[in-house]
């Protein structure tokens, strides 16, 4: 049985613990207000941008914009990752991780080259040790400074390398930001851009539709707007990925505050029996000198 002291000192080190998690758990409580504040603002204006991009798109025929061109060969497959730049998150991170190395294992399989750009070093740091993958930029230390020149470097970037022919593919993954409880990795694939479909375009909706109205000409506007597209969605994802982290620390620090409590309860048990124990010993020495006396 350990020693009372060596109890005490057991019982004081958990306690430090758990202030350290109280005031983590206060801290990503604080900057979630922020963060979610930021892409419940922002992510109306980027599924608008997509639903007016897609519409544009439906108006031009065949390949008005390099972007829309579907390389005849896929060598290379970009591949952009939004993790967090601290740990202490849960599994928020190892998710989104897992996620980029699925497709990494997938493209390699079919003799693909794997280009990556990370935003955030936990990211950064898994995919220099994934064998295979060449790192064609990185970001650390970002996430805690969002805006979107960040998000335009890294847009500019996949968007040179895709229109020179040096990228075949460009997929982003990040955390997304659904509810406080749940922050699953999403996988989307920016390049090449997707054109709706001539069918599901010509259909009549269901509702009242909107007929847009260009000016100047609709290859003209994809030059500007498809570029920018990009960039609003590379922005969002490190938005939702910012949220989704400060979610998921609070959730990890609440749990950790917890399970300080409780092995600080199982502790104190352990302290009243060990004293007991000491009491118990201390009264059998005395009463058994006292017998020997009397005998």
């Amino acid at each position: 049985m350990p020693s009372l002291k060596d109890v005490k000192m057991k019982i004081a080190g958990v306690g430090k613990t758990q202030q350290i998690t109280k005031a983590m758990n206060m801290v990503a409580s604080a900057k979630l207000r922020g963060a979610q504040s930021r892409i419940e603002r922002f992510r109306p204006y980027a599924s608008k941008y997509k639903a007016v991009l897609t519409e544009l798109a439906g108006k031009v025929e065949g390949a008005a914009h390099p972007l829309f061109e579907v390389h005849q060969e896929h060598k290379t497959c970009a591949l952009i990752v939004i993790t967090s730049d601290r740990g202490l998150c849960g599994s928020f991170n190892a998710s989104i991780i897992d996620a980029a190395a699925r497709i990494v294992r997938e493209k390699q399989s079919q003799g693909q080259q794997i280009k990556a750009i990370c935003v955030g070093r936990k990211g950064r740091d898994a995919l220099r040790r994934m064998q295979g993958v060449e790192m064609l930029d990185s970001y650390g230390d970002r996430m805690g400074s969002l805006d979107f020149a960040l998000a335009s470097s890294v847009a500019q970037t996949v968007i040179h390398g895709y229109e020179t022919g040096e990228l075949d593919e460009v997929y982003m993954v990040y955390g997304e930001f659904v509810s406080m409880a749940h922050q699953p990795p999403r996988t989307i694939q920016l390049l090449p851009f997707e054109k709706p479909q001539t069918e599901e375009s010509e259909k009549a909706p269901e509702g009242p539709h909107c007929e847009y109205l260009y000016e100047p000409a609709e290859e003209q506007l994809l030059g500007v707007i498809l570029p920018q597209y990009l960039k609003v969605q590379t922005y969002r994802g490190m938005l939702d990925t910012s949220a989704s982290e400060h979610a998921a620390r609070m959730a990890a620090m609440d749990n950790a505050t917890r399970n300080c409590t409780d092995l600080i309860n199982s502790l104190t048990l352990l302290f009243n029996k060990t004293r007991q124990a000491s009491i118990t010993s201390e009264l059998i020495d005395i009463v058994g000198g006292a017998e020997a006396q009397n005998g």
